[in-house]
């Protein structure tokens, strides 16, 4: 007699069911390793409605460069641009996403955070740090900023500075330190006209403290953050000898009342 040759087995069901998935797989680890740079950079601009902007975004959304635009918002009219590029580097952590931020014009070290997604949002804890920035760049926020149009260097300090949000609810911990020097203004002649602190503390009731630290233009006041806006009360005014200068200023950044300029935010 002679023996039949054996024929492959036809593939189960089953089979073809796993070998799908395991594509599948692939296609999205692929996907989640590889994802271009201009993904992170789209997702970016959607979720500050157009007032943080990557440009021409190279890498993947995991390790990737860009220039970096402040602007106030879809088709805003005033935008700052950033010199040289912001590089990234995204890594999973425990419970989130550690990231540190490379820019040279404005931090002499890298800049940390670690990103927690949680069930009503999304929380930052920031790794103690410092930067210097631009003034001018507020001016990319829009108003009253590309009014005033203010110059000047912004040193910011963090420490232990967490911010949560829990839908709309945005709650702060830690502290965040201001230091503006030199600022002058496109509506005074006066230049520099005075350096100022800024001082954020977190806690169940975060406060903003106003102070000026020398100069010609005296500012002072204080806020509080209730979760979703700001409550800011202070007061402008010029030193003896500099009223003329700054008059056209403190018209225009608050409601005068006799020498003083009140500014009421909220």
């Amino acid at each position: 007699m002679v023996a039949r040759a054996a024929r492959p087995l036809a593939p189960t069901a089953t089979g073809w069911r796993w070998a799908v998935l395991g594509m599948l797989c692939g296609v999205l680890v692929t996907l989640a390793l590889f994802a271009p740079a201009r993904w992170l950079a789209q997702s970016l601009k959607d979720a500050t409605s157009g007032r943080l902007v990557l440009v021409n975004p190279r890498g993947t959304v995991w390790n990737g460069s860009a220039g970096v635009v402040f602007a106030s918002g879809q088709g805003g009219a005033e935008s700052i641009s950033l010199p040289g590029l912001l590089d990234w580097q995204l890594r999973p952590a425990w419970g989130g996403v550690a990231a540190a931020l490379t820019l040279p014009c404005c931090a002499p070290q890298p800049l940390h955070f670690k990103a927690l997604p949680h069930t009503d949002g999304l929380q930052l804890d920031w790794q103690d740090g410092q930067s210097r920035w631009p003034a001018a760049l507020l001016s990319g926020f829009g108003a009253p900023w590309n009014t005033l149009k203010p110059d000047g260097v912004l040193d910011i300090s963090t420490q232990a500075f967490s911010m949560r949000w829990n839908g709309p609810q945005l709650a702060l911990a830690g502290r965040a330190t201001l230091a503006a020097t030199d600022i002058s203004s496109s509506l005074s002649t006066l230049k520099p006209m005075g350096s100022y602190r800024l001082t954020l503390e977190g806690g169940a009731q975060p406060t903003l403290l106003l102070a000026t630290r020398e100069g010609s233009l005296q500012l002072s006041g204080s806020g509080r953050w209730n979760g979703r806006a700001l409550r800011f009360d202070g007061e402008a005014s010029a030193a003896p000898g500099r009223e003329d200068a700054l008059s056209n200023l403190l018209n225009i950044i608050g409601r005068r009342d006799g020498a003083r300029s009140l500014i009421t935010l909220g």
